[in-house]
């Protein structure tokens, strides 16, 4: 018999990587015991059921900023999460870290991500009881949505950086420790997540033409690079240089000169494109949108379960039912289900 192929590369893990990094030997912890897999480590295996998952699949039909466009070439959700996947691989590799560990909880980490991108999102937030953030919708997904209740089981370590991936429009440096993944590679994903999405947001912007290259300050432009690009490798070899692997407090960091150029470059974002008016006045009618619907199936929670949703979970409040529901959704589903529901058909006779 062949040796175990994942024995050997638990000790080319050992051997390769740095003190500091997530070893799957020693990381291999499910909520439901299960055998190991002789081939894959317990980080590719989680990798692999993400990939496997239906949520990744319907990440391919959610916004990222342009709603439902229809150009081939601008970013949606799934690609997002694509890209961040690759920037954390190639820094994880460079810094000696867990590229299978990274690239699990790169490609996971917006699975709850609801339909219409953040204005989908700020919308529940306002609609369900106790709020609603993505990163805990996305923890929901892989331990109880997925799989008829049973989840994907993965590794606490991977649960919890797609738990504390997200820093919404908070501080990039200088952040608590317990706000932070508590592996290294966690807290790459994070840093690679905004550096993917401030990139190919101002990416998409310029392809829109809600933004011309004249429009990008310039003295960002000087730090950061004058193509997407540079400012993609201008960023990642901040980082690589920032990072400290070494010490016995290693972190993930970057210059305060980059980071600060990062941060305006993201408010510049949030006022010419997230909330400028052409863009976001669609999003006021998918707003309209998720509110009809959420109100119409807690009007009638029985014609909700028995029509909508016969396999909800039901291991919660009604609306929590109706939370995971919407926020499941495509933006193609959701616009069609509000038509079914809410447009009046034609009375016909055959």
């Amino acid at each position: 018999m062949k040796p175990d192929i994942r024995l050997k590369a638990q000790e080319r893990e050992s051997a390769m990587l740095c003190l500091h990094a997530a070893k799957s030997a020693d990381h291999h912890e499910r909520e439901r015991p299960e055998q190991p897999c002789p081939i894959r480590t317990a980080f590719q295996r989680d990798c692999h059921r993400i990939v496997h998952c239906k949520a990744f699949r319907r990440l391919r039909g959610k916004t990222q900023v342009f709603l439902w466009p229809q150009g081939d070439h601008y970013r949606t959700r799934l690609t997002h999460c694509m890209e961040v996947s690759q920037i954390a691989r190639t820094l994880a590799r460079a810094l000696d870290l867990n590229e299978d560990l990274t690239e699990a909880i790169a490609l996971g980490h917006d699975l709850g991500h609801t339909p219409f991108g953040h204005a989908g999102e700020a919308t529940m937030q306002r609609l369900v009881p106790g709020g609603f953030r993505h990163e805990r919708q996305s923890l929901r997904v892989v331990e109880k949505l997925e799989n008829n209740g049973l989840g994907l089981n993965l590794t606490a370590v991977v649960r919890d950086g797609i738990l504390r991936h997200s820093k919404g429009a908070g501080p990039i440096l200088n952040v608590s420790d317990d706000e932070l993944p508590g592996t290294l590679e966690g807290r790459l994903v994070r840093l690679a997540d905004l550096v993917a999405y401030v990139n190919h947001d101002l990416d998409d912007a310029l392809r829109a033409r809600v933004l011309t290259p004249a429009d990008v300050p310039t003295d960002l432009l000087k730090v950061l690079g004058d193509t997407h690009s540079s400012r993609l490798t201008t960023m990642v070899f901040d980082i690589i240089e920032n990072s400290d692997m070494g010490s016995d407090t290693p972190g993930i960091s970057m210059s305060e000169v980059a980071a600060d150029a990062l941060d305006a470059l993201r408010a510049f974002l949030y006022k010419r494109v997230y909330y400028y008016k052409d863009v976001h006045e669609e999003f006021h009618k998918a707003e309209r949108m998720i509110e009809h619907l959420w109100e119409y199936f807690l009007e009638d929670i029985d014609r909700f379960y028995e029509i909508h949703w016969p396999s909800a979970l039901r291991d919660g409040t009604p609306a929590e039912d109706v939370r995971d529901f919407l926020a499941g959704m495509t933006d193609a589903f959701a616009v069609s289900l509000h038509d079914e529901v809410f447009t009046p058909r034609r009375w016909y006779v055959l």
